[in-house]
């Protein structure tokens, strides 16, 4: 009941909490799309706002500029034709010049007077620190006496800054008796730009910079001026990422901000006027609306909040109320448990007497194995000691001792084979090594010597030119490739031409396969299983294949049978070949 009463609440609260997820899901993708599309419109619209503004403040300044030099431009004229001044030159009396310049500049507001004799001396200046300096060489005096109009130059000075002058020549009777110079102050322009817009510039007809709000600007191309950025830290390109987010693409960049570039042209020489105005104004007025968005967003979203913490809570109420029936159906898990955990006990009791009873059964399989596998030495030795017998009858000594040799070899044969039996338990713990299974095919072949020479069999070995090796024990290998010779030479008995083809090949696996000419396979499922045979009574107990097929297996490998097309059996031993990469990880 309790369980039942939890899936019931759950039921209850599930539908709900999945529509409120898709109701907040729903609510941040329509708060993201309106704050997305009302970025982009109000940056539009205010942007363009911005670039109104930035033409109108550039057509302003153009004109104060060109207001400023045309007024400049007409007091060289008017002063090359006052008589007090040219009084002066041609008397070369200068000491009211000067005072009657400084009158005349103030009534002008141009930056400063000069009067220069035609040596190009100055010999009067409303900047009397100015006075007695020389001007021979400057190009507005030279340009001045060679022009019969007022000539407009424009100077880079020392400073950074350009000097911008007008000249004319004063004559006096047919003959230049001095010039007249007015230095134009632009650069009050700059200091009032400054306030107002983030940057202007003034390029003349060469495209270099001659008033700029930026000094270290001057003399330079605007190309060159705006490369000219200080290095940018962390703090400043992260400026410059949000700033982009609410801006247009940036026409420039000064000081990490992104910048609206205005150019217009100057009717006077081929000036030209740029502004920079930066986004900045864009970006608070859309964050404004945006954050005004935002806000109400949030408050929406506060109250789904509040709505779902009101279910919660009552959803809440409903769980502690199947708490006991909970804590009790825990109990009853405990109980279950700890059943569970002693029916466990008991199995592990009968498995230990399971596998007690599988070590009898295996001792059983290994006494028959030994019978078994100890038949064929001691039948070789049985035939060799005949042999010796005969031999030393007959007083050859010398090939007597060949088949004591042999005896001796079968003696250390049938050591190993019960060393091998006795490890039957302990399998896995082998030292492999490599093996050459050209060698071992030999050995077993002489292993059966005996057996060969009773019988006229017609054995035909195919092997490869280079040898086919793998890792493994030589001999467990030599053991299988016994039985299966053996197993061949007895399924031939019964056949007039006995023949018994091996063949020895190396390709992914070491393939070695052993082919009859018998009567072939009855059962082919029932083969490999232990004491299973076709042989009569004493001929065999069923467990050679058995065993066999458990040595490949441990070897990596499996060992196959099949009825040959021809009739006959096909024995297939496969292991893993060692080539130089499988022996170096060894």
């Amino acid at each position: 009941m309790a369980s039942d009463g939890t899936r019931t609440g759950l039921r209850r609260a599930g539908p709900f909490s999945g529509r409120a997820r898709i109701a907040l899901v729903l609510l941040l993708l329509a708060a993201v799309g309106t704050v997305w599309v009302t970025n982009w419109l109000l940056t539009d619209r205010f942007t363009e706002t911005v670039r109104n503004r930035a033409e109108l403040r550039l057509a302003l300044y153009s004109g104060n500029l060109i207001s400023e030099l045309r007024r400049n431009a007409i007091v060289p004229q008017l002063l090359a034709r006052d008589p007090a001044l040219i009084a002066a030159l041609n008397a070369q009396d200068y000491s009211q010049s000067s005072q009657r310049l400084i009158s005349f500049v103030d009534e002008i507001g141009a930056a400063s007077l000069m009067l220069l004799d035609r040596d190009g001396r100055t010999v009067a200046a409303t900047d009397r620190n100015r006075l007695g300096q020389s001007h021979r060489e400057a190009a507005y005096f030279v340009d001045a006496l060679r022009s019969n109009t007022t000539v407009f130059t424009a100077l880079p000075l020392e400073t950074g800054n350009f000097s911008f002058t007008y000249a004319r020549r004063m004559e006096s009777g047919g003959d230049t008796v001095g010039v007249i110079m007015v230095e134009v102050d632009l650069a009050k322009f700059e200091r009032a730009w400054a306030g107002i817009t983030d940057a202007v510039m003034v390029t003349n007809s060469e495209g270099t910079i001659i008033l700029a709000t930026e000094p270290r600007w001057r003399g330079l191309t605007p190309t060159d001026a705006l490369q000219r950025q200080p290095a940018e830290g962390a703090i400043e390109r992260a400026i410059r990422a949000t700033a982009d987010w609410t801006a247009q693409q940036a026409d420039a960049y000064l000081r990490g901000e992104a910048v609206m570039r205005i150019d217009g042209r100057i009717p006077f020489r081929g000036w030209t006027l740029v502004t920079f105005t930066t986004y900045a104004s864009v970006r608070e007025r859309v964050n404004a609306v945006l954050a005004l968005e935002i806000m109400g967003f949030a408050l929406l979203a506060a109250l789904v909040f509040y709505a779902l913490s009101r279910k919660t809570a009552i959803r809440m109420a409903l769980f502690q109320r199947d708490a006991t029936e909970l804590r009790a159906l825990n109990a009853r898990l405990q109980r279950e448990i700890a059943e569970r955990e002693r029916v466990q006990k008991n199995l592990a009791v009968a498995e230990q007497s399971l596998a007690q009873s599988s070590k009898l059964a295996a001792l059983g399989e290994m006494s028959a194995a030994v019978s078994h596998e100890l038949n064929q030495p001691l039948a070789a030795m049985k035939t060799y000691l005949a042999g010796a017998r005969l031999l030393l009858r007959r007083n050859r000594p010398d090939e007597a001792l060949s088949a004591f040799h042999r005896i001796d070899d079968l003696i250390e044969r049938m050591g190993a084979i019960t060393r091998q039996l006795k490890s039957f338990a302990r399998k896995g713990q082998e030292q492999l090594s490599p093996v050459d299974m050209g060698e071992a095919l030999a050995s077993s072949l002489a292993m059966m010597e005996p057996q060969l020479k009773s019988r006229r069999v017609k054995i035909t070995k195919i092997l490869p030119e280079t040898p086919v090796r793998v890792m493994g024990d030589r001999m467990r290998i030599e053991q299988v490739l016994v039985n299966l010779l053996r197993n061949a030479l007895d399924a031939t008995k019964s056949v007039d031409d006995p023949q018994v083809d091996i063949i020895l090949a190396a390709g992914e696996t070491a393939t070695l396969t052993v082919r009859d000419n018998g009567t072939g396979i009855e059962n082919l499922d029932a083969l490999f299983e232990p004491f299973y045979t076709t042989k009569q009574p004493g001929d065999g107990v069923g467990l050679g294949l058995a065993i066999s097929s458990g040595i490949v297996s441990e070897l990596g490998g499996r060992l196959t049978a099949r009825n040959g097309e021809g009739g006959g059996a096909v024995f297939e031993m496969q292991l893993p070949v060692l080539n130089e990469s499988t022996e170096a990880a060894e």
